[in-house]
């Protein structure tokens, strides 16, 4: 990270785009064309979308585009009702590695995973999450890709991730060593009466490698796709941002947001102008 503090309010510099927030109406060679049209500078993928695509495709259409690719989303979910299943997940998650590589991605996000089907033990899950990435440690340093464990809000505990607060990750992290850090996701964490404290815990130990930024609407219609835009809820977008800044994050804003009712019918050069009007205005 640069020792200088950079300005993300400014211009698109530091403005990253995460692709879910446009891919019901765009492809990935559409969602790279926009950034191109709106000068974006970066992005990050989803693997779906990038085999849909190809990933020498993929890469090549990137690479010309001048984007830099902040992360990929994503890999992780590594509890499994049996060993096979738990092996499967790992061997998922050594090629998501080798796709991060060859994308040129900064890191791999990982969702970790919740309870497997027919549990109800969330701490056997957790150690599950553990096993699975401790498996896929050697091969994440080998190719030079740090993994980002991104904890997930509560309401995501038993089916998304069983890891959901800053201090689980945090606390994977010290037990994995180096390599690892976490995403900072605002929908998943403004509320955490610790955040202050784990954002600078992660900062002293360089391990904040992704910011992602959306907004809470009240009411909240759905659990997983009803996500504001910035400045359109109740997150405090620039107090999270001045923590990170303090905590000495120099990375990009990355705007992820499902929206199945709202932004994701719009048009997406609607979507992509907006989301850099609040990048600039309100994050």
């Amino acid at each position: 990270m640069s020792d200088m503090l950079r300005d993300l309010s400014g211009d698109t510099a530091l403005f990253s785009l995460n692709t879910a927030t446009v891919r019901e109406r765009w492809d990935l060679a559409e969602i790279i064309d926009g950034c191109v049209r709106h000068n974006i500078s970066s992005i990050t993928p989803w693997r779906d979308q990038v085999a849909k695509c190809g990933l020498g495709e993929a890469a090549i259409r990137i690479q010309d585009a001048g984007l830099a690719v902040t992360s990929l989303c994503r890999g992780g979910y590594f509890p499994a009702a049996n060993a096979e299943g738990r092996q499967t997940a790992i061997d998922d998650n050594r090629r998501a590695i080798d796709e991060a590589a060859t994308l040129g991605a900064a890191c791999l996000v990982l969702v970790v995973g919740g309870l497997p089907d027919g549990t109800k033990d969330i701490e056997d899950a957790r150690s599950q999450v553990f096993d699975g990435m401790s498996a896929i440690m050697e091969h994440a340093r080998a190719c030079q890709i740090p993994l980002a464990i991104e904890p997930l809000h509560p309401m995501y505990a038993a089916d998304r991730a069983c890891v959901n607060t800053m201090r689980q990750a945090l606390d994977l992290c010290d037990e994995l060593g180096e390599g690892i850090g976490i995403v900072a996701d605002v929908y998943h964490i403004w509320w955490d009466p610790e955040l202050a404290d784990q954002i600078a815990r992660a900062g002293n130990d360089n391990r904040l490698l992704v910011f992602h930024v959306c907004d809470w609407l009240v009411p909240t219609n759905h659990l997983f796709l009803d996500r504001g835009m910035m400045g359109d809820g109740i997150i405090e977008l620039k107090k999270i941002r001045a923590m990170m800044e303090t905590a000495g994050y120099r990375g990009s804003c990355e705007v992820e947001i499902f929206s199945a009712d709202d932004w994701w019918k719009r048009d997406p050069d609607e979507v992509l102008r907006t989301c850099i009007e609040r990048h600039q205005s309100v994050v």
